[in-house]
This record gives C-alpha cells, sequence and structure tokens, in this order.
C-alpha cells in the first residue's frame, strides 16, 4: 500500500502536491507551512482509506458475484469478528488521529503573540473593510469593489492592509453590523467577525508581495464585492505608507447595532 501511494504521489505536479492550495501560501507566514502540511497529510491518509475501501468493495464484488446457474440466496452470515473489529478500531484511530494533530496545528496558530510588532484592528462593514492601525494612530476606511468593464473587481480602487514583513502581527477583528468573515486567501486561514465581540489573529508576514482578501461569511447584497489586497513590505515601505494615512481611529460610532450586549446599549445581557 505504501509503495502504491507512493508511485501515486511521484505522478503528481507541484500543485497537487500542495494540496491544490493557493500557490502564493508556500512560506506566506510562520503558520501557512504547517497548515499546507496538515491538509496534505490528512488526504494522503484518506487517499489510502480510500484505495483500500474501493478495493475490498470490488473483491467482494468479483469474489461472491453471482455465477452461472446459481439460484436462490447465498449462505447468511450474522457476525464475523475480525472484520467487525477491523471496521470500528480503523476509523477510530483515524478520528482520533485527525483530532489530535488538528488540535496541536490549531493550538500553535491561535497561541497569542505576548508583544507583537504590529497591532491593527480590520473593522468588516456592509461591504467594505476599515483598517485601524493602532501603534502609528492612523486608518484607512475602504469602499466595496467596484466593477471594471469586464464585470471584475478594480483592484486598483480596494482597501489596502499593509504589514511589514518578518514582524509579528496582531490583527483584532471586529464587526460594525453583521457576521463577517475576515480571509487573506493566501495566508490560509480565516476568522468570523461577530457584532459586539472581539476576535484576534497573529502571525508573522514572511514573504513579500500581494494578497487578495476577501470576506468569507455571506452578509447580504454585495457580499462578493466585499474585497481587500493585502500587501507585505518592507519596514521602510510600510513607514512610508503610513505616513501617508490619515492620523486617527474610526470607532465604534458608526455600528449599527448600539444596542448590543457589550456595547453600553440597553441589549439583553448588558448588565
Amino acid at each position: 500500500m505504501a509503495a502504491a501511494v507512493t508511485v501515486i504521489l511521484a505522478g503528481c505536479t507541484q500543485a497537487q502536491l500542495t494540496g491544490f492550495l493557493p500557490e502564493g501560501s508556500a512560506g506566506a507566514t510562520d503558520h501557512t507551512d504547517r497548515i499546507t502540511g496538515l491538509w496534505v497529510t490528512s488526504w494522503i491518509v484518506l487517499l489510502a482509506v480510500g484505495i483500500v475501501t474501493w478495493g475490498l468493495i470490488i473483491w467482494a464484488a468479483v469474489v461472491y458475484r453471482r455465477r452461472k446457474g446459481q439460484t436462490g440466496f447465498p449462505v447468511q452470515l450474522r457476525y464475523n469478528m475480525p472484520i467487525e473489529i477491523f471496521y470500528t478500531i480503523v476509523p477510530l484511530i483515524l478520528v482520533i488521529g485527525f483530532f489530535a494533530f488538528t488540535a496541536r496545528d490549531q493550538s500553535a496558530i491561535e497561541q497569542p503573540i505576548a508583544d507583537p510588532d504590529v497591532k491593527i484592528e480590520v473593522v468588516g462593514q456592509r461591504w467594505s473593510w476599515t483598517f485601524n492601525y493602532l501603534d502609528e494612530n492612523r486608518y484607512e476606511v475602504g469602499i466595496q469593489g467596484q466593477e471594471t468593464e469586464d464585470d471584475f473587481a478594480d483592484v486598483d480602487a480596494l482597501p489596502v492592509l499593509y504589514l511589514p514583513v518578518d514582524q509579528s502581527v496582531e490583527i483584532k477583528i471586529e464587526s460594525r453590523d453583521v457576521i463577517h468573515s475576515f480571509w487573506i486567501v493566501d495566508f490560509l486561514y480565516k476568522k468570523d467577525m461577530i457584532p459586539a465581540r472581539s476576535n484576534y489573529m497573529y502571525f508573522t508576514p514572511l514573504k513579500e508581495g500581494e494578497y487578495a482578501g476577501k470576506c468569507a461569511e455571506l452578509c447580504g447584497e454585495y457580499h462578493s464585492k466585499m474585497l481587500f489586497t493585502v500587501k507585505v513590505v518592507s519596514q521602510a515601505e510600510y513607514d512610508r505608507q503610513m505616513a501617508q494615512l490619515p492620523e486617527g481611529q474610526i470607532g465604534t460610532e458608526y455600528n449599527v447595532n448600539q444596542n448590543l450586549p457589550g456595547t453600553g446599549g440597553t441589549g439583553e445581557g448588558d448588565h
């Protein structure tokens, strides 16, 4: 079985070897290779299980097929302890294994950074984004994606989130109205933005470049236009971009829901 899997993988393209994940994800952050490893290993295990299962199905269909001249039902068997033990224990081992490795990697990805180099607050609103650069006291308010003549989004008009390469980042994630989901595609991780609740992401971008971002939670009529761009740049370029942004922060005064628990309003549970 191992030899068969090795032969199959030897004929795979680079895209197949990375589980068809985005090409730009390799080494994009300190977490992407970990996520890719978990994804690809899971598929290899599942492929091996699939080969065994398909093989047993074909074998049973061939060996126990009705032969010419046979009539009636074959001998009926009620129990086969070895097989029952096999299909009970093996799935249990697989489930425990998947859970253990997933919990290990998720714990590492979600581990807070005690003293991040950069702190940014990202606010999602129908149907665009606000970026508050907390340490620099700068902000950017974007607009939803604008269509071109070809019905594609005008990338140059999208809001841009700047990140300095090789610097640890804490992103505080907020919603101004409904549930959104903050997703930088090549970073292979996304997190929900829930009204009146703060979520956090921690990572270190390791490779300069431009990455696509979008909302990954259906949030209304123009959900597909809720796009943004991420630019991972050098520290010098990051400082230059910060100097060009307006000073200050965009707070909760523009939130649609002002009476949710935890907002200081009169919502249920806010006491």
